[in-house]
């Protein structure tokens, strides 16, 4: 078992394949995705990699995190998280920035993320009751949800019970989910089909618990090396001034004053 990574929703697009057909993905992308921590089975009883994403500001974040940051000699992140792995062998270094190619195209991974809310619903949202009659004998109450309880045996209303209230923003799990593509330099991954999860939502990226990982996945993990030099772009020719090149066409060639002094000796 590998560690996952924590990724942010950017939105919905679509990719064209080799044969022409077109498939709706979802963008994520890593926003300086580092190992924060370890959890090991000396210390904690298991094995775990805590994760560390985007950019938190200071005023948000408390002192005793701020020092667990620092320790870790990392930035100061705006989302945390855990995963578990099996063994030692899984951690990957503290510190170490976690890339896109962590995954490949093809495999299946597991989602995890909160829906979008609703906000405070009915019953017919909610639930998707049919409702009252729209005439003969409802009077004002058409969308209600009806009856609630029994009668003076139970005398209560029962656990559970499917009514009106908060709809949406609940942690849900998406499972064998394909990635499409990988951007190793921009750190995006594509996902076919949906996710749950507003825009600018937090992510979480496992390989899938259900199937069979592919044999030339990366263990424990893909790492940004960061102290690979960067190709330097060859500079731009200096412009020329047209000043300069008028001076210098307006200036006359030293071949053409040598007739003149030749004639000058002649005399």
């Amino acid at each position: 078992m590998r560690t996952g990574v924590i990724a942010k929703k950017v939105g919905m697009t679509r990719l064209f394949q080799e044969d022409g057909r077109h498939v709706p993905v979802t963008v994520l992308a890593l926003e300086d995705c580092q190992v924060v921590s370890h959890r090991t089975a000396d210390n904690d009883g298991y094995f775990a990699v805590q994760l560390g994403a985007g950019e938190a500001k200071q005023k948000n974040v408390a002192k005793p995190q701020r020092e667990h940051f620092g320790k870790a000699g990392v930035g100061l992140k705006a989302r945390v998280a855990e995963f578990r792995v099996d063994s030692e062998e899984g951690l990957v270094p503290v510190g170490s920035l976690i890339s896109a190619e962590h995954f490949v195209a093809g495999q299946k991974v597991d989602i995890t993320g909160h829906t979008q809310g609703k906000g405070f619903a009915g019953a017919m949202k909610r639930w998707g009751f049919g409702g009252l009659r729209a005439t003969h004998g409802v009077s004002i109450s058409h969308r209600s949800h009806g009856s609630t309880g029994n009668r003076q045996d139970p005398g209560r209303v029962f656990k559970g019970k499917k009514m009106a209230g908060h709809m949406g923003d609940r942690q849900r799990t998406q499972q064998n989910l394909e990635v499409v593509r990988t951007d190793a330099e921009r750190g995006l991954i594509f996902i076919k089909g949906s996710v749950p999860g507003a825009k600018n939502g937090w992510m979480m990226i496992r390989d899938a618990v259900k199937l069979k990982m592919p044999d030339d996945l990366p263990f424990p993990g893909a790492v940004v090396d960061t102290a690979a030099p960067v190709a330097e772009e060859p500079a731009a020719p200096a412009p020329v001034e047209e000043t300069a090149v008028e001076a210098a066409a307006d200036t006359p060639a030293p071949e053409a004053a040598a007739p003149a002094a030749e004639e000058k000796k002649e005399d």
